[in-house]
């Protein structure tokens, strides 16, 4: 049986070099555990003496109990003229306790006599004899070849005498690093042919970055190449333009190169993983991130759309469950009638699509989009705006009207929001006011204040996030404004939208949604129970 290729996820370390990436200790903890559980084969921690945070984080890992994955710390080989038992980097390694260690050493001799200041024999001894006196420390290490394939251009022969001396050393794999993401393909899957040919006795890495948008690429051509491990990092990130993305990579290995991982039997699991990285990192998610994106396998137009109803896989290239994702349809002026089903069938709603209601439904939502809605993540004011228009379901409260006023408190240097709103439900008026820093805040306290004592479901309704855009800029003052909200009653999730000219306005819109939305959710729990 083949044997599985290696996933080798440096996030934890590569990753945090990333523009607007950073890890709190916890949080690095948790990420590593989380990768354990995908089946990630090593983990590369961080660099030991490097700062406090990853001092702290090794020092924590000690008691991680991974059930898969090894862990690895990372660090350079030691210096020019001192032992190698006299280094304090390598000592610092050892310290770490990790059952690997990956260190990097240098192959561009433009580096070893220009940023080393160095002769090219003493960086050979210094990568054999670090790599050997980790060996014989008892550790696993994994050689990094720092700028391997621009060393291989400038000087082949020493380039190959680099990973010789790893090699003699102990080295458990030379893994050849692209590190200023500059390679072609087929000139790399060359190169990657001589070093296998080379050195038939020890496996070979892969360590790409994405500079010429090609990380994953060179990386599966590595692969193709012989290559049996590959470094990356979940979701792209890392210095520059990022690292090879290994939640692209790992699915092409498994599903378009059926290679073996052991992290295959969870392939469903990848977008959750995906997500739970990223939020971890503190970042928003790539909604166009291949595999796992919210929009990887989205439909718009309206023949795409009805083309994936009738057979998924002609605009899929895979089943979306395989990686935990799941097919969507957009709802915009592109859509047809096979849109509108579809979408309708998305929310939990099965409708007649011989119904005439459809074609004016169709106009009528053509017509909103002109104005400025847009319901791609409006799923639930979309849902609202079909239980009007085609079932005649008629809201559960009456809005008589609102006021909002902003004042600014010179002697506190506050500003304060205060809102009124008049609402009619079950033909009696209800007249709040209430008060908070801005004006949707008091809107929303004030209408809670309204509605909760007949609908007292609606305390459980927060506001997650918030959204202002602004449309046909050039307008200025005047240009229509869009707001979209995500609300949620700690079980489920839903979006509404709202347009106008006036942000208060569009704000309010979208509020009401959310509010009615979650008083539609109930009802549908009561009729069903």
């Amino acid at each position: 049986m083949t044997k599985p290729i290696l996933i080798y996820d440096t996030t934890l370390r590569d990753g945090t070099q990333g523009e607007g990436v950073s890890f709190t200790v916890s949080a690095k903890l948790r990420v590593a555990e989380k990768l354990d559980q995908f089946g990630i084969d090593y983990i590369e921690g961080g660099w030991p003496g490097s700062n406090p945070r990853d001092m702290s984080f090794f020092e924590e890992a000690k008691h991680l109990k991974l059930k898969h994955a090894k862990l690895a710390a990372f660090g350079s080989t030691r210096r020019a003229k001192v032992k190698a038992s006299e280094d304090p980097q390598l000592a610092l390694l050892l310290k770490a306790e990790t059952p690997v260690v990956t260190i990097f050493g240098k192959t561009w001799l433009l580096h070893v006599t220009e940023i080393l200041r160095t002769t090219p024999e003493e960086n050979l001894a210094m990568i054999e004899d670090s790599v050997r006196f980790l060996v014989e420390a008892g550790r696993e290490v994994i050689y990094d070849a720092e700028h391997f394939f621009d060393g291989y251009k400038d000087d082949p022969e020493y380039a190959l005498k680099t990973l010789a001396a790893a090699a003699r050393g102990g080295a458990s794999n030379l893994t050849l690093c692209d590190t200023n993401g500059g390679m072609l393909v087929n000139e790399l899957m060359e190169v990657v042919k001589t070093v296998r040919e080379t050195f038939p006795e020890t496996p070979i890495g892969m360590h790409c970055h994405n500079d010429s948008g090609l990380g994953v690429a060179v990386s599966l051509g590595g692969i193709d190449a012989g290559a049996v491990l590959v470094q990356g990092t979940m979701n792209g990130v890392g210095e520059r333009n990022g690292n090879a993305n290994l939640t692209t990579i790992i699915p092409n290995l498994a599903l378009k190169m059926e290679r073996p991982l052991s992290c295959g039997a969870n392939l469903s699991k990848l977008r959750d993983l995906s997500l739970f990285v990223d939020e971890m990192a503190n970042r928003a998610s790539d909604t166009k991130a291949p595999f796992v994106g919210a929009s990887a396998f989205a439909h718009k137009g309206g023949v795409h759309a009805d083309a994936a109803a009738k057979v998924a896989r002609s605009y899929e290239h895979i089943d979306p469950d395989l990686v935990g994702n799941r097919t969507r349809v957009l709802v915009s002026d592109m859509s047809g009638r096979s849109s509108i089903m579809m979408k309708a069938r998305e929310i939990g709603l099965e409708l007649d699509p011989r119904a005439p209601e459809l074609k004016d439904f169709l106009a009528e939502l053509k017509e909103l989009e002109f104005k400025g809605y847009e319901y791609e993540a409006a799923d639930a004011s979309f849902k609202l705006l079909l239980n009007r228009f085609l079932r005649g379901k008629q809201e559960h409260f009456e809005l008589i009207g609102y006021r909002v006023m902003v004042s600014h408190q010179t002697t506190t240097g506050r500003t304060v929001s205060e809102a009124t709103v008049q609402i009619r439900v079950n033909g009696q008026t209800h007249h709040t006011v209430a008060e908070a820093n801005g004006p949707l805040g008091a809107l929303d306290h004030a209408l809670r204040k309204a509605l909760s004592p007949v609908f007292p479901s609606i305390n459980a309704v927060e506001l997650t996030d918030f959204k202002v855009r602004i449309l046909e800029s050039e307008k200025g003052a005047d240009a229509i404004i869009r707001v979209q909200i995500e609300s949620t009653d700690g079980k489920s999730i839903w979006g509404t939208v709202g347009a106008s000219d006036n942000i208060i306005e569009a704000a309010w819109e979208a509020l009401l949604d959310s509010v009615e939305f979650k008083l539609l959710m109930d009802e549908e729990h009561s009729d069903s129970a």
